[in-house]
């Protein structure tokens, strides 16, 4: 089974990186692939409740991120570093992810076929 990273670098609204990234991560999954999503910079924003993307002007697609259960995805990371710089808590996550360090994503990182940044 191959393994895929998918990295979300990017704030939510203003482009289209991140549907296209969870796109991509719903279609791998549904290929069989195992698939790992991490969060870090402001693209650890997706994961916090209570948005309304509309008001921005963008289609809620943040809503799907739910579903990734569905698709066997269970590994879902989130930098602890970009948590703290933001100043958010794992308590304010939106869906079940693990808070870790650098240090555990880059080990993730290496141990993937291939990696995919957003």
């Amino acid at each position: 089974m191959k393994s895929v990273a998918i990295v979300f670098r990017h704030a939510p609204f203003g482009a289209t990186s991140g549907r296209e990234g969870l796109d991509l991560a719903m279609l791998s999954a549904s290929f069989e692939q195992q698939v790992s999503l991490i969060f870090t910079d402001e693209a650890v924003l997706h994961l916090i409740g209570g948005q309304t993307p509309e008001q921005a002007g963008a289609k809620d697609y943040l809503s799907a991120l739910k579903a990734l259960p569905l698709y066997d995805i269970d590994t879902v990371l989130v930098c602890s570093d970009s948590m703290q710089l933001l100043g958010l808590k794992a308590s304010e996550l939106n869906i079940e992810a693990e808070v870790v360090s650098a240090d555990v994503i880059t080990k993730t990182l290496q141990a993937v076929d291939e990696v995919f940044v957003f």
